[in-house]
């Protein structure tokens, strides 16, 4: 069961626990986190044990202190053997080996002296700094010491002096100093009862990723058949019966008969009317227009700047045709002037 924490960091027992109490939890930064040898941290800050160290320094940060100067001191000397050649004049290598604890060590002191000045390093806090900073050079001098172990393996002279094992063991004790030194019973005075403060963003637990949605398929608008002109009537003749006359028909010959023939006068017949066809318009809208397709997706507009060319006239609505050869229809026909 998870237990809030008071003010100074007690783990409050459930008996002592109001039912109707909200739980508040801390957020706390990865080098303020309990160790395996923290002890529980009592109620008020008053109560907390006094923490004794050497001056405004605690035991472990004297031991830092002094495990640095004495590689600051030793990087003084030469590395080879052959000729003098020192850690500061080997190139950029003085930047891992020796600056960067510098660094760290600076800051330790820094925090002592001025509390309120520099906290962190980025997202690390001065102690995760100085576990880097110390890393990052013991790994540096060991491979210096690989390299030179390959090379007398290989049957090469020993050319590098005592200053390489003596750096890489003080860069050791630094690791020891601050990477384990919250699981040694003597070091972990520095990180008890430490104050519960929030993490820096760059320390906070990820957020959760998740999977991006599927956009959403756009309608694919139906090709429109364009109207093909309508095809003119054949020209055909059709006799025209005339009231004066008799109209000609192609009958078959009648036998020979001496009877008298009666002439037949026919009306003409009511002329039959020929299909309408629409004839294409230009028109011009007084405002700008959608035409849309037969989906009602806006495929082009029409409006008063240049005249739009009307295929089909539908009464509630106009078949237009685009310039470049697409056709939709034009639902708003009023105030149209046509051309």
């Amino acid at each position: 069961m998870r237990h809030p924490r008071a003010p100074g960091g007690m783990i409050v027992a459930d008996e002592q626990l109001d039912d109707n109490a909200p739980l508040v939890e801390t957020e706390v930064t990865s080098d303020e986190l309990p160790t395996l040898a923290e002890v529980p941290a009592v109620a008020d800050p008053a109560e907390v044990p006094p923490q004794y160290g050497i001056g405004p320094f605690s035991i472990r940060e004297v031991v830092i202190l002094g495990v640095w100067l004495l590689a600051f001191v030793t990087s003084f000397f030469s590395l080879s053997l052959l000729r003098f050649d020192s850690l500061w004049t080997s190139g950029l290598a003085w930047i891992l080996t020796i600056a960067v604890p510098t660094v760290a060590v600076f800051l330790l002191i820094l925090r002592r002296l001025s509390p309120t000045g520099i906290r962190r390093v980025g997202s690390l806090g001065i102690d995760q700094f100085a576990s880097v900073a110390f890393s990052v050079s013991s790994v540096v001098w060991l491979s210096y010491i690989w390299e030179t172990v390959a090379y007398v393996a290989d049957g090469g002279p020993w050319v590098r002096s005592w200053v390489m094992w003596l750096e890489f063991v003080l860069m050791v004790a630094g690791v020891v100093l601050t990477v384990f030194a919250p699981f040694i019973p003597v070091l972990c005075e520095d990180f008890r009862h430490r104050p519960e403060v929030a993490a820096h963003r760059s320390a906070r637990p990820l957020r959760p990723i998740v999977a991006r949605p599927a956009p959403e398929p756009r309608p694919v608008p139906v090709p429109i058949a364009e109207p093909q002109p309508e095809q003119a009537p054949a020209d055909t003749y059709t006799p025209y019966a005339s009231p004066y006359e008799e109209p000609y028909r192609a009958e078959p010959a009648p036998e020979e008969s001496w009877a008298p023939q009666t002439a037949v006068y026919e009306t003409p017949a009511a002329a039959q009317p020929e299909p309408v066809r629409q004839q294409a318009f230009w028109a011009l809208a007084p405002e700008e227009r959608d035409v849309v397709d037969e989906q009602g997706v806006p495929i082009f507009r029409v409006g008063p700047t240049a005249w739009a060319l009307v295929i089909e006239d539908r009464g509630e609505l106009f078949v237009v045709r685009h310039e470049d050869g697409r056709v939709g229809y034009l639902h708003d026909v009023s105030d149209i002037t046509r051309g």
